[in-house]
């Protein structure tokens, strides 16, 4: 039991610090930063206590739930795997994580520098011959269908990186066809969509009866294993600021897939939100 508590408390101090490099300097498929934890110390804390504060207080600070924002406190408290899967949600280049939606928009100026092509003959289908995304994400899309293709199923991506530019023009489009408030359920303004970040893809038909095919309800069950997120699921519009897309789907890598389903109940939004608010507390300590 000592030595138990002995090792929780190291984990605590060592991460209760940690400082995110906004670069993304990569050196594996998966995005993970050449730059090491070691190199984003702060000194520890010197209260166990004190850490768990600090994570109870970020989470209301993020808008998490009452809830879920408990069980979080109450797992980090109790001495489960909390602490080392924040860690490693917070490793890896700092896109995966990137907390973009109406009120976080990405600048015009930003495109990814390793865009790659969705090309037919991989064992995805492509829907069109202009889909490009990021290469650590393309390879584990590809992956991804591999697998579902062992399971009888083919994946089809029929959406993937969106410029600032190009996502001005959808969005007009929708407003003018839609109206503004119906098109702001169903469309980003631009610098307010995921698929800028070259990291997401609409899957299939890209409309509701996606949920009920063979591809849909695979993704939703194995989605998450190779590190991709629903990030717009049903019943959550006042979180996300969409309605439900069963089809949009993030790639943020496995072990951010795994903190959101184990400590946010699978929503990418609400874990998102709070790695965003314990950043901005890591970098600037003490900060409101």
């Amino acid at each position: 039991m000592l030595k138990k508590m002995a090792l929780l408390f190291c984990l605590l101090s060592l991460f209760s610090c940690i400082r995110v490099n906004p670069s993304y300097k990569t050196d594996s498929e998966d995005g993970r930063q050449k730059t090491g934890l070691e190199e984003t110390r702060d000194a520890p804390l010197n209260e166990t206590g004190e850490t768990l504060l600090t994570v109870e207080r970020i989470a209301r600070k993020a808008g998490i739930p009452v809830d879920i924002a408990g069980s979080i406190g109450e797992k980090a408290r109790t001495g489960s795997s909390f602490i080392g899967d924040l860690g490693a949600a917070l490793e890896g280049d700092s896109y995966l994580r990137f907390l973009v939606d109406k009120q976080h928009p990405l600048p015009h100026s930003y495109e990814p520098d390793d865009l790659v092509p969705l090309v037919q003959g991989k064992t995805y289908r492509i829907g069109r011959n202009d889909l490009r995304l990021r290469a650590f994400a393309e390879s584990s899309l590809e992956k991804m269908a591999q697998a579902a293709q062992a399971d009888g199923v083919t994946l089809l991506a029929s959406s993937s990186y969106r410029s600032y530019d190009y996502q001005t023009m959808v969005y007009n489009r929708n407003v003018r066809e839609m109206g503004k408030e119906a098109a702001d359920r169903e469309s980003a303004p631009p610098g307010c969509s995921q698929h800028q970040t070259g990291l997401v893809v609409d899957f299939g038909s890209i409309d509701d009866a996606f949920a009920e095919t063979k591809a849909g309800k695979w993704l939703f069950a194995h989605a998450s294993d190779f590190g991709w997120s629903l990030s717009f699921p049903d019943g959550y519009e006042s979180v996300t600021g969409y309605r439900w897309e069963s089809w949009h789907y993030r790639y943020v890598g496995i072990p951010l897939a795994h903190f959101i389903n184990e400590y946010f109940n699978g929503i990418q939004q609400y874990a998102l939100q709070f790695l965003h608010e314990w950043e901005k507390e890591r970098v600037t300590p003490g900060g409101t």
